[in-house]
């Protein structure tokens, strides 16, 4: 590799070329890059997915209020039921496609036995779902 300098004395003339190895090893590194990159570009499989269109199902379950008041009394939707005809209201309830929701809602002064005995008669019919609905203090 010749040196070249800039002053007269020496008789040599300027070192007027680039220096090309660089530029070389730089050019060759990014060759491999997009060789590298390139594939990877290019490469996809075309799938053609089917349109489909939905829409939410909305419909409500329907829902069943079992109420009780202070004395014990039962209320199936707000009509009077009597205690012997309770577990045929809950197993013909249960059976119903799909099982409508049970939402027993009771007195503040009913004994938690009788809700008990609600409860567990409801459970022997068959009903899956059940809620207990309270009225918040006004």
């Amino acid at each position: 590799m010749a040196f070249g300098g800039f002053n007269q004395g020496g008789g040599q003339t300027p070192m007027s070329e680039i220096n090309m190895v660089p530029l070389i090893d730089v050019m060759l590194v990014l060759l491999i890059v997009f060789m590298i990159t390139a594939p990877l570009l290019t490469h996809g499989v075309k799938i053609d997915l089917p349109a489909a269109s939905s829409a939410p199902n909305l419909e409500k379950p329907e829902t069943v209020t079992l109420a009780l008041d202070s004395e014990g009394r039962l209320f199936w939707n707000d009509q009077p039921l009597a205690d012997a005809d309770l577990a045929a209201r809950l197993a013909q309830a249960a059976a119903a496609s799909p099982q409508p929701e049970l939402h027993l809602r009771a007195d503040r002064d009913t004994r938690y036995q009788k809700i008990a005995e609600v409860m567990s008669a409801a459970r022997m019919a068959g009903v899956q779902k059940m809620g207990f609905i309270t009225v918040p203090a006004q």
